[in-house]
Parts: C-alpha cells; sequence; structure tokens
C-alpha cells in the first residue's frame, strides 16, 4: 500500500486524477472513498474537500465532450465520498480510531429507529421499492430473478431495513478503515489514531443489545426485532478486529485473514453472524485479555 499512498500525496494533480478516474471505475464507492479518506487523514478536511470539487469539475467537463450524465457523476461521488469524509474527518479530530468507529455504529442504530419514525409503513414501503425492482429486472430480462423476489417479497420486507442499514454501514466503515490503512503505509504514520485490531464497542452497547433483544421477544415488534438485530450484528466488526489481532500476536495465520475476506461475498450472512457472535462476546469476555494473559506465562 506504500506505493499507493506515497504517489497519492507526492503532487495534488495525483490525488484529483485518482478521486476523478477512481470515481468512474467499477466498485467506486469502495476505491474511490478509500482515496478520500486517506487524503482526509494526510491533509485535513479542506484540502481534500477542494481536491474531490475539482475531481468533480474534471469529469463534469469531460461529460459535457462526451455526452456523459453529469447528475449521475455528482450522485456517485456524494455516496462514495460524503460518509466517509465525514468519518474521517471525525476520525482526524478525534484521534482515535474506536471512538470513530464507536460514534459510527450509534448512527447506525440511530437511522434505523429515524426510518421508522418518518415512513409510517416500512413494510409497505418496501413491497413498493420489491416491486419495482422486480419490474427493473423483467426489462432487463432477467425474469427467474424477477419472480423470485415476487414470491419472497412479503417475507423479504420486514427484513428490509435492518439488512439495508447494516449493509450500508458495513461498507462505509470498511471503507474507511481501508483508507486508514493506506494512510497507515507511509512512513511515521502507523497506528496514529489506534488499530483496527484493538477495536471494542464497548460493554454499553452490548448492554443495549442485550436489553433490547429481551424486549423484541417479550414484545414482539417490528421495529424493535429491526432495531435489535441491528445492534447484534454491528459487532462483526469487532469479531474481525480480533482475527486481525490474533494475527499481529501470532496464532493466527495470514491465509486465514485473507480467506476470511475473500468469502465475505459468498457467505456473507452466515460469516457475518460468526463474526458478530464472536465480537459480542468479545465485549463481556475480553477474549483479548485472557488470551494475551496466557501467551505471557
Amino acid at each position: 500500500m506504500q506505493p499507493i499512498a506515497a504517489w497519492l500525496i507526492a503532487r495534488p494533480l495525483h490525488a484529483v486524477l485518482a478521486l476523478a478516474l477512481t470515481l468512474v471505475l467499477p466498485f467506486a464507492q469502495i476505491f474511490s472513498g478509500a482515496a478520500i479518506v486517506m487524503l482526509v487523514l494526510y491533509g485535513g478536511a479542506r484540502t481534500a474537500a477542494l481536491q474531490g470539487l475539482i475531481a468533480i469539475a474534471v469529469l463534469a467537463a469531460l461529460s459535457l465532450v462526451t455526452g456523459g450524465s453529469l447528475p449521475e457523476i455528482l450522485v456517485n461521488g456524494l455516496f462514495a465520498w460524503l460518509p466517509v469524509f465525514l468519518l474521517a474527518w471525525l476520525l482526524r479530530r478525534s484521534r482515535s480510531l474506536t471512538l470513530t468507529l464507536q460514534v459510527s455504529a450509534i448512527a447506525a442504530m440511530a437511522v434505523t429507529l429515524g426510518f421508522y419514525i418518518v415512513v409510517a409503513d416500512p413494510t409497505a414501503y418496501w413491497m413498493a421499492v420489491l416491486t419495482d425492482v422486480a419490474a427493473a429486472f423483467r426489462d432487463m430480462g432477467l425474469t427467474e430473478q424477477a419472480g423470485m423476489i415476487v414470491a419472497q417479497a412479503e417475507l423479504i420486507a420486514p427484513q428490509m431495513t435492518m439488512v439495508t442499514v447494516l449493509t450500508s454501514w458495513s461498507l462505509i466503515v470498511l471503507v474507511l478503515v481501508l483508507g486508514y490503512a493506506i494512510y497507515q503505509a507511509l512512513p511515521g504514520k502507523s497506528a496514529e489514531f489506534g488499530r483496527f485490531c484493538d477495536l471494542r464497542f464497548g460493554r454499553t452497547l452490548a448492554l443495549v443489545m442485550a436489553v433490547t433483544s429481551v424486549l423484541a421477544l417479550l414484545i414482539g415488534v417490528e421495529w424493535l426485532r429491526n432495531f435489535a438485530f441491528v445492534v447484534f450484528a454491528i459487532f462483526w466488526l469487532q469479531g474481525l478486529s480480533m482475527m486481525h489481532w490474533l494475527r499481529v500476536v501470532g496464532p493466527l495465520p495470514f491465509i486465514v485473514l485473507i480467506v476470511i475476506y475473500a468469502m465475505l461475498p459468498f457467505l456473507n450472512a452466515l460469516l457475518v453472524m460468526a463474526l458478530a457472535i464472536l465480537g459480542y462476546t468479545d465485549a463481556w469476555f475480553d477474549y483479548r485479555a485472557r488470551i494475551g494473559k496466557n501467551m505471557a506465562r
């Protein structure tokens, strides 16, 4: 990662080119988002914002020549940069990766509750969204996939809020961590704002999850079930951080960490749940401290 980081900061033009190019390539939210995080951490929010605006201006000028869609470019920039830009700004100000990720978790919880406050009937809302998605699939000739969505819409719709919030949050925080990893590759920047492998969401958040889970079982309302699930699933990131910690201290081979990341797209739900269980129980029992004591003997 060091050559990438060094190239990005070598000249302002490099940063602009990197932001513009990654924004129009596949997986823009990942690569362009990581670039903006790295630039915010290195040069500050104002400099990174200026570089982003210049990149947008370059793409806008090119869209006029090539007939591209300027609104699409602006929307891509908004989704790829704004959430991670704000978190990177907070990380630089707080100088704590753990605090930044804790704030992001609280924000995800607030968005979940806010959605149920703003939308009167979330299930009906998601049913309409799924119907539109199925229609779009039919227009693309994917009739089988459209039929599956329609057939399972009633089952999927009540869970869409928690799935959407959790997926969006997970992508945003992973992009933040990736951008921070690129920044740490620079000389003298290693672990400047803390190490990802030391991440702990804390017992307060774990207690919130326990209480809301019990209430969800007793009351059985949809919004409380969704909220409890989001709080629990957030701990998958702490489970992932513990896997990194095991790699740092030695017991875990590097290949296992590679396999975990490689399998995330394929075993998403299963692997996330396994990591969430690991992270949640770690919040209560602090496995890292116990393993560290045993290794010190």
